[in-house]
C-alpha cells in the first residue's frame, strides 16, 4: 500500500502519492505543530492552517481540482469518493482486500461475527455459496425486529463496496460485506458509522432527502423500543407504557432531527425542510452530534441480531425502575420519554429511578407530595395537564419546605408532549426551586423558575391547579409556556427519585431528639415506654 507519513519535525509535512487523511492532518497540526508562522511548510500561511487549507494545498500540488465540503474534515478532491476507500484514495479505512484487515473486532468478537455469518449462509434460502439472502436474515431475526428495519440492515450490508471482488452475487451479502458493515457500524468512527447509516437510508433512486432521513429515524426509534420489549429488557418498566406510541416516536424523531444541520447552516425545523438534499457529510455530523442515533443502532444490532450482546450496557440508556410491585401503576412516561430524560442526567443518577409520589397511588394531596419528596435527593417531577401536555422539571438537590428559593444551576425544565425539549438555566437569577406550605404571607406551592406568582412551572397547594407563565420565556430557564393553557388543571403527577436509595443515609444522618436528651430517655424508661426507633437505626456519633 502507498505510504502516507508525517515527519517528526514540526516544520515539515511529507506528502506521498497517497494523501494523508483529514483526520491525520488535523492530528498533526493540532498536536504537533507549535512553531512560529515563519516555520510553516507552505508559503502564504500566516497562522496555523485548517484541515481544509492543508488538504487544498496538497490538491493544488498534485494538480487536482478541489471540492470543499461544509467542514474541513469532509473536504475531498473531485473524483475521490467518501465511500469505503479504495487503495490510494483519501479515507481512514485501509484496503478492503480482506475482512481481516477491515475488521475492528477483537479476535473473540470476530469469531462470534463469523459464527453468525456461518449460520446465516447455511440457511436454505437460495443464496450462492458463502453468502446469505434477505430471507435468511429475516428468518434469523424472526419477530425481534420490524421487517422494514431488517431490510434496511440487509441493504446496508449489500451496499458495502469491495475492491477486490464483486458483490455477494444475485443481491446476496458476502462475508466481507457483512463484517465491514457491522465493524464500522458498531466500532467505527463517526465518519464510518455515518457511511453505514447512509447506506441504510439510500432510497431506490435519486439523492437522499430529509424525508428519507426522517423515515429512517422513525423506524430506528420504533425498532429499538420493539426489540427491548420483545427481549423483555425494559428494566422494570414493563407494567407501564412499555410500548412507545406513534406520538412519542414522532416526538423523539423530531428531537433527534432537530440537531441535523444542512450545508447552509440551518437546522431541520419542520416539514418545509423535508425536500432538502442530505449529503454524506451531513449524516456524519449528525451521527457525531446526536449520540442517541448510535445508541439506538447498538440496541438494534446487539439485541436484534443477538450479536456481541455483552457490549451493550442498557443501564446507560434505560434506568432501572423501582416502584411498589404490589401496586399497579401506569406511568405518565413511556420508555422513550424515560430514555430522553435519562440522557440529560448526570451519570450517577442514570442507573435507577425510584417512585416517590404518584397521584394514582397517593391521591390528590399537596401534604402527601411534600411529605414524600422532601429530603430525598435529586428528583424529576412530571405532570400531565387535562389537555394532554406532559412536562416537568429536574430538581438537582433535595426539596426543603421553606419560603426561600433553593437549588442550583444543574436544575432544568422539560417538555415531553407535544414535543421533547429541555430548558437549562440562563444565569439571569437563581430561582431554580421553591417549595412552601402552610404560610399566609408567602405563596404556598411548588415552583421552578421565574418569580412569585409568575413561575415557569407552578403547582399550587390547592392541589390540581397550576400555571406556566412565560412571556416570552421564563427568565430562569428560557422555557416557553409548557402547558396547553397558561393556568392549567391536572389530575396526573409523578415524582421520581434518582440514583441510589437515600433512606439508609438519611436515617444515619438524622438524629432523634432523644439522642441528645438523656432526661427524656430516662423518663421514657421510668414510665415503661419503649423507644420505637431503638434497634432500627444507628444512633449517630456526636459531632
Amino acid at each position: 500500500m502507498d505510504c502516507r507519513r508525517f515527519s517528526s519535525s514540526r516544520t515539515q509535512v511529507h506528502l506521498s502519492q497517497a494523501p494523508p487523511t483529514p483526520c491525520e492532518l488535523q492530528l498533526h497540526w493540532l498536536c504537533s505543530f507549535s512553531g512560529s508562522p515563519s516555520e510553516l511548510p507552505f508559503p502564504n500561511w500566516c497562522s496555523r492552517p485548517s484541515v481544509s487549507a492543508v488538504a487544498r494545498e496538497w490538491a493544488g500540488r498534485l494538480g487536482q481540482p478541489w471540492r470543499r465540503g461544509r467542514t474541513g474534515r469532509s473536504s475531498v478532491p473531485v473524483g475521490q469518493s467518501r465511500e469505503l476507500q479504495r487503495p490510494g484514495k483519501m479515507g481512514n479505512a485501509k484496503s478492503l482486500s480482506s475482512q481481516k484487515t477491515c475488521s475492528k473486532f477483537l479476535p473473540e468478537e470476530q469469531a462470534e461475527v463469523d459464527r453468525l455469518f456461518d449460520a446465516l449462509s447455511s440457511n436454505k434460502g437460495g443464496s450462492a455459496p458463502g453468502t446469505f439472502s434477505l430471507e435468511a436474515l429475516k428468518s434469523h431475526v424472526k419477530e425481534a425486529l420490524p421487517p422494514e428495519m431488517v431490510t434496511r440492515l440487509y441493504n446496508g450490508m449489500w451496499r458495502v463496496q469491495l475492491t477486490h471482488k464483486a458483490h455477494g452475487g444475485s443481491g446476496n451479502v458476502s462475508r466481507e460485506q457483512f463484517t465491514v458493515f457491522l465493524s464500522h457500524l458498531v466500532k467505527g468512527s463517526f465518519e464510518e458509522k455515518g457511511q453505514m447509516v447512509m447506506k441504510m437510508i439510500l432510497p431506490a433512486e435519486g439523492p437522499v432527502k430529509a424525508r428519507d432521513v426522517q423515515k429512517f429515524t422513525e423506524e430506528l426509534v420504533a425498532s429499538a423500543v420493539h426489540v427491548l420489549t420483545h427481549r423483555h429488557e425494559l428494566r422494570g418498566w414493563t407494567r407501564r407504557k412499555s410500548t412507545a406510541s406513534p406520538t412519542s416516536v414522532q416526538a423523539m424523531t423530531a428531537q433527534l432531527l432537530s440537531e441535523m444541520k444542512f450545508q447552509d447552516g440551518h437546522k431541520f425545523q419542520g416539514p418545509q425542510f423535508l425536500d432538502q438534499v442530505c449529503e454524506q457529510t451531513m449524516i456524519e455530523d449528525w451521527v457525531f452530534h446526536v449520540p442517541h442515533v448510535g445508541m439506538f443502532l447498538g440496541v438494534v444490532i446487539h439485541r436484534g441480531l443477538r450479536l456481541l450482546s455483552s457490549a451493550l450496557d442498557l443501564s446507560t440508556l434505560v434506568p432501572e425502575c423501582h416502584a411498589d410491585p404490589g401496586q399497579p401503576l401506569e406511568s405518565i412516561l413511556d420508555v422513550l420519554s424515560v430514555v430522553y430524560l435519562n440522557s440529560h442526567l448526570a451519570a450517577e443518577l442514570r442507573l435507577r429511578w425510584r417512585l416517590l409520589f404518584s397521584t394514582q397511588l397517593h391521591g390528590q394531596s399537596f401534604s402527601q407530595l411534600c411529605g414524600r419528596i422532601t429530603q430525598r435527593g435529586p428528583c424529576l417531577l412530571v405532570l400531565e395537564d387535562r389537555d394532554g401536555h406532559v412536562f416537568g422539571g429536574f430538581a438537582s438537590c433535595s426539596w426543603e419546605v421553606k419560603p426561600q428559593f433553593q437549588g442550583d444551576k444543574r436544575c432544568f425544565l422539560f417538555s415531553i408532549t407535544p414535543s421533547m425539549a429541555t430548558y437549562m438555566p440562563t444565569g439571569y437569577n437563581d430561582h431554580f426551586m421553591y417549595l412552601n406550605h402552610g404560610q399566609q404571607t408567602m405563596p404556598n406551592g411548588l415552583g421552578m423558575g421565574g418569580q412569585h406568582h409568575y413561575f415557569g412551572l407552578w403547582v399550587a397547594a390547592d392541589f390540581g391547579k397550576g400555571h406556566s407563565k412565560a412571556k416570552p420565556t421564563c427568565t430562569t430557564y428560557n422555557s416557553p409556556q409548557l402547558s396547553a393553557q397558561e393556568d392549567f388543571q391536572f389530575d396526573k403527577m409523578e415524582v421520581w427519585g434518582l440514583g441510589d436509595h437515600l433512606e439508609t443515609q438519611l436515617v444515619k444522618n438524622k438524629k432523634s431528639i432523644l439522642d441528645s436528651n438523656l432526661e427524656a430517655q430516662s423518663l421514657l424508661e421510668i414510665s415503661g415506654r419503649a423507644r420505637h426507633s431503638e434497634g432500627l437505626r444507628e444512633v449517630p456519633e456526636d459531632d
